[in-house]
């Protein structure tokens, strides 16, 4: 019933599109940020972050915004991020998490790696149909919200050599990172197992020789997996 209540919480709309809010940036957002966002008043908004902290959907911290210390910098604000529980409802109750571990472990010990991988590219392949391989990162941000991975695009000079990348498209290459892991229970209790499944879904699901790739490269806090201009498509 926990779990139902925190859920029941988001059925305000305002409470909803500041959630919705939160969890997008990806980092801390404090009240009057998040008000302006949503279009409704700091109070109002001050109500609806707290509702949403004490349902466990968020949680809450105080720092200055100002990014100053000492003497004059302010009064630390209060500041929310979206919460690292997992909260799920199956009416009636069905446990899949428990039969997805067991499942993984099994696998796991029985060296069964690759022919995960392959039936997850071949579950991608059916996800994406008759249709081209993803012709872009903005289709592939489309493609990936839609199946939860919260995508975000990120400028980055860590994956390739961003002066040759500048050299032939005229501006810093990018990445799409993803925050959130729809595996994630799983995955931290089989990390290879399920990361590997996961990239091969992504594969199978974006298509390996169009404009777009996926490939590992996990950071805490995000899933396991980008997406990036393939090779062919820099060079």
């Amino acid at each position: 019933m926990e779990d139902i209540d925190a859920i029941a919480a988001l059925q305000d709309p305002v409470r909803r599109r500041l959630y919705e809010y939160v969890v997008a940036q990806g980092r801390e957002v404090g009240r009057n940020e998040a008000a302006e966002a949503a279009g409704v008043a700091r109070t109002l908004a001050a109500h609806h972050l707290d509702r949403l902290t004490e349902a466990g959907l968020l949680e809450s911290g105080s720092r200055r915004l100002t990014g100053r210390s000492g003497p004059g910098a302010g009064r630390p604000a209060k500041v929310y991020t979206r919460a690292r529980a997992e909260r799920a409802v199956s009416l009636p109750a069905r446990d899949y998490r428990t039969a997805a571990e067991l499942l993984a472990e099994a696998a796991e010990q029985a060296g069964l790696d690759a022919g995960l991988c392959a039936a997850a590219r071949r579950r991608g392949e059916a996800l994406r149909g008759s249709a081209a391989p993803c012709g872009s990162l903005d289709e592939a941000m489309a493609m990936l919200a839609a199946r939860g991975y919260e995508p975000h695009l990120e400028g980055t000079a860590e994956t390739q050599d961003a002066e040759s990348a500048e050299e032939t498209t005229g501006e810093a290459a990018a990445v799409v990172r993803m925050r959130n892991c729809p595996f994630h229970a799983v995955s931290e209790r089989f990390p290879p197992l399920v990361c590997g499944m996961n990239l091969a879904l992504l594969e199978g699901l974006l298509g390996t020789d169009g404009p777009v790739r996926a490939r590992m490269d996990a950071r805490p806090g995000e899933c396991c997996v980008v997406v990036e201009p393939s090779k062919n498509n820099i060079d």
